[in-house]
């Protein structure tokens, strides 16, 4: 059996994503490593050098399975936002918070340069906002979830 982990997540400017997730949601870094690169090239499979910085943050206790969100960044070129994904493609389409307030949470992420996708908000039972990087966050309200 396995237990949940981390989710990552490559981001353009590490000291702006701290902060963006901290302020907007409530994370907290709890580490930060540099990640030699002999190893970094040989377990995300590119190539040296590769520069790679990782952050982890925990939103609640995560050593209670609270979650824990690695940040990753790259000095070498290539860690520009490339394109939007699809909801249809597979692969990961977003990251979901359960949030107190809603509302205040998506002021908080359009005051620290977020975007909050109005389009979306399904009658309050949720709505989707983009990180700095356009990375999807979907906000729920406390409860929204079925048991």
């Amino acid at each position: 059996m396995g237990m949940w982990n981390h989710v990552g997540l490559c981001v353009s400017d590490l000291d702006r994503a701290i902060r963006f997730y901290g302020e907007a949601f409530g994370f907290t870094e709890r580490n930060r490593l540099a990640i030699p690169d002999p190893i970094a090239s040989k377990l995300l499979r590119v190539p040296e050098p590769v520069g790679m910085t990782a952050a982890y943050l925990t939103l609640g206790d995560a050593e209670a399975g609270g979650a824990v969100l690695e940040l990753l960044h790259f000095d070498r070129p290539g860690n520009d936002p490339q394109r939007e994904r699809s909801f249809t493609e597979p692969g990961l389409t977003h990251i979901s918070l359960t949030v107190d307030d809603v509302a205040a949470t998506c002021d908080r992420v359009r005051a620290l340069g977020g975007e909050v996708l109005d389009d979306t908000d399904v009658g309050g039972l949720a709505i989707m906002v983009r990180d700095l990087d356009g990375q999807i966050v979907e906000l729920l309200p406390p409860g929204a979830l079925p048991q």
